[in-house]
């Protein structure tokens, strides 16, 4: 059996450019699974120095001290101290610090030096640090702390191979965990007097300040009324975006879909099993793929603004908002995450120290509009406008759509902190503003490629069962009659959807709507393959006629009694349920693990539901009214 391999772990503080030298020294050798004992992500991967030697490289969180509450800084610190049950401590610790921010990043260094692993200084952006007029002396920072430092720029690999010679030597034997001793505020005292005495040798800055392009900017972009219109501007040009940029590709999308459906269509005879393919698979799949480039396009443009700088000016702009929903700056980057998929914006609350802040943002992080509701909204909102809106409009509805769902959740949040009570210790917002930067285009499409792929994993495993099942549930049990109104209500379906009917007629929807709405709370993607489905809707030559199809009979539905069905006050009603709704059970999941309870996910599921209910019944109702 071959030895182990020796372990190095990286650390750093946030927006260091801890990932980006991950990905430049193992490349595609990386894997993902679970810390010993927790639920938490853990990021590993291989690589090797110039003389051949193989070293396993774990990213650690990123944090600015090991002594926090944070989930992250306690992964962290168990980490480095070898507390997680079967694994030992590191073999060698990397510190990555940023070259133009060193005076913060070296008190997480001198606590990480303090525990007695080998460590090796990778000091990053060390070109920013030459624009703004620092002068670093990598040796004698080198000799000042008693370890090895390399300077690097790792977003273009320059340093890289520097930093794999540093770590060609056998490591000296992994120590014991040190115990602390002292009063923590002498200690931090200690390491702040030390870090100022490393800075005043190592680093020289000039005379005067000179304003880098960062703080031109920041002067606009920080400002508390133009920097808040700048963001507004921002937010509806990626709304715009997503609707001009994605037509292109999901036309090609409709081709293919229809070109398969034409192929069966010949090929097969006549039957159950030519429906199955034709309607439950290539059509009711194809209707949730197609959106596939939008939804690409929206996280493209998270990771852009993650990449350039302009996320974290995002959380310093919204800490005043947050602050009067009882959270901090700290809870927007997982707010604003859930905007894409709740389910990685949940995990991204590791970060938060507080605990009840923490389970406060992980309740109503669901109702930031994730991109699973954009094919709903997709096909709602041209009805709202009876079909003959602009882009620009249809933009600007997009982000009333996500201003409605963003405001509720920070009035819950209010509400929801003030029951739980203040903090027993508390907790200071600490932000980091890197420098604005061009963008890391291998980290951007990385990040697009594998939201992708698993979208498309999802739409060939969960939505393509559901699409079967809902196939099936309409297709059986067969009536005698011709009638496929006869046919629907002596199906599965249709006996299903006389169950829902009562919860669904107080909206002003019928029972197959009330069934499409059932469905959607596996995947609210299946909802309009649903519609399309229980509404009998033909499928068009490619999705663009499907949908227009779909739309043009629920404009000319009635009910029994020649009263037209989906009204202005049933569509709003509809937006408004899948607004507010928590129609993902995978996310009520991460919710139990992420919040160790599951009754705070029941809690949750059911209270959305409810409230997504009535809040669309108030719609309907007063709508109907003034409407």
């Amino acid at each position: 059996m071959p030895d182990p391999l020796e372990t190095i772990a990286l650390v750093g503080n946030p927006n260091a450019g801890k990932t980006t030298l991950f990905n430049a020294l193992t490349g595609a050798a990386q894997r993902t699974g679970n810390y010993a004992g927790v639920t938490v992500e853990r990021k590993s991967g291989e690589f090797f120095t110039p003389h051949g030697r193989k070293l396993q490289l774990v990213d650690l969180p990123g944090c600015y001290a090991l002594d926090g509450s944070s989930p992250d800084q306690e992964i962290t610190r168990k980490t480095l101290l070898g507390e997680f049950p079967g694994e030992a401590r590191p073999d060698l610790v990397v510190c990555v610090l940023d070259a133009s921010n060193l005076e913060r990043h070296l008190v997480l260094a001198l606590e990480v030096i303090e525990l007695g692993l080998p460590v090796v200084i990778a000091l990053n952006m060390i070109d920013f640090a030459e624009q703004v007029g620092l002068r670093l002396d990598p040796a004698k920072l080198a000799e000042e702390l008693g370890v090895p430092v390399v300077a690097l720029q790792a977003n273009v690999g320059k340093g890289v191979l520097e930093l794999k010679q540093a770590l060609r030597h056998p490591f000296p034997a992994r120590p014991e965990a040190p115990w602390k001793s002292g009063p923590e505020e002498e200690i931090a005292a200690r390491r702040r007097s030390r870090v100022f005495q490393i800075c005043e040798v190592a680093a020289r800055r000039p005379d005067h300040h000179s304003s880098t392009r960062s703080d031109k900017l920041d002067s606009w972009l920080l400002h508390p009324l133009w920097g808040a219109l700048a963001f507004i501007g921002l937010m509806l040009l990626v709304f715009w975006s997503i609707f001009s940029f994605a037509s292109v590709p999901m036309g090609w999308i409709e081709s293919l879909q229809s070109l398969l459906a034409e192929r069966v269509t010949t090929l097969m005879p006549d039957g159950d099993l030519r429906g199955l393919i034709v309607d439950g698979i290539i059509g009711g799949v194809g209707s949730v793929v197609v959106f596939l480039p939008q939804i690409l396009l929206l996280f493209f443009f998270i990771g852009l603004l993650e990449s350039s700088g302009y996320m974290a000016r995002a959380a310093f702009l919204m800490d005043g908002l947050m602050g009067r929903a009882g959270l901090s700056g700290k809870a927007f980057l997982p707010l604003f995450s859930s905007y894409a998929c709740a389910i990685p914006g949940i995990m991204a609350t590791r970060t938060i120290d507080s605990a009840k802040e923490r389970l406060v943002t992980i309740f109503v992080a669901p109702w930031m509009s994730c991109s699973a509701r954009l094919p709903v909204y997709l096909v709602l909102v041209p009805m709202l406008l009876s079909g003959k809106a602009s882009t620009f409009e249809q933009a600007a509805i997009f982000l009333a759509i996500y201003a409605l769902g963003t405001l509720a959740a920070l009035g819950v949040a209010r509400l929801l902190r003030g029951k739980l009570g203040p903090d027993e210790v508390k907790h200071h917002f600490m932000l980091e503003l890197p420098p604005y930067r061009a963008p890391q285009w291998s980290y951007i499409f990385r990040h697009v490629g594998g939201r992708g792929w698993s979208f498309l994993q999802k739409a060939g495993t969960l939505i393509l069962a559901i699409n079967i099942l809902l196939w099936a549930a309409q297709t059986y049990p067969k009536s005698s009659s011709d009638d496929p109104a006869e046919q629907l209500a002596h199906s599965t379906m249709g006996r299903v959807g006389k169950i829902v009917e009562p919860i669904a007629a107080p909206l002003g929807l019928d029972a197959r709507t009330g069934t499409a709405i059932l469905t959607s709370f596996a995947a609210r993607e299946v909802f309009v393959s649903s519609m399309t489905q229980l509404f009998r809707v033909e499928q068009g030559e490619n999705d663009e006629e499907t949908w227009t199809a779909l739309r043009k009979k629920l404009a000319t539905e009635t009910w029994p009694d020649g009263r037209p069905m989906f009204t202005l006050p049933a569509i709003l009603a509809l937006l408004v349920f899948f607004i507010y709704a928590l129609q993902c059970l995978p996310t009520s999941a991460v919710v139990a693990r992420e919040a160790g309870s599951w009754r705070w996910a029941a809690a949750q599921f059911v209270f959305m539901s409810a409230f997504a209910w009535l809040a669309a019944f108030a719609v309907f109702q007063i709508g109907s009214i003034f409407l």
